[in-house]
């Protein structure tokens, strides 16, 4: 069965960090393009962070940068996204998505989404 499994998440307050993953399982991400993006209450699903295909350049949202790093394991088919200096803004469920041999990461070409995990800002 091809999926992404995604760990991580959680309740933290402003300031801390959290780490989340995502495992591919059924097929290798080397051919994908690979993002994260989230979804905050009431609002669409927002790309926050990519690692393109095919040169795996990175970009990020104005809103993480300098704060998120993303980041893959090869060898375990997973890819990482660090997350410091967490702000109540961002709060919001979390997803991980894959798009076929891609140059960005356009949420309505994923092929296949993680499950989403909730990360929860609170103060």
């Amino acid at each position: 069965q091809l999926q992404l499994v995604q760990s991580g998440g959680g309740l933290v307050q402003p300031g801390g960090s959290l780490r989340l993953s995502c495992a591919a399982s059924g097929f290798t991400m080397d051919n994908y393009a690979i993002g994260w993006f989230r979804q905050a209450p009431g609002k669409v699903r927002d790309e926050i962070s990519c690692i393109n295909y095919p040169d795996r350049a990175i970009n990020y949202d104005d809103s993480v940068k300098g704060r998120f790093t993303i980041s893959s394991d090869n060898a375990k088919n997973t890819v990482y996204l660090q997350m410091n200096d967490l702000k109540p803004e961002d709060t919001a469920i979390y997803y991980c998505g894959v798009v076929w041999r891609a140059l960005e990461c356009v949420k309505t070409s994923v092929n296949y989404w993680g499950q989403g995990t909730q990360v929860t800002v609170y103060s």
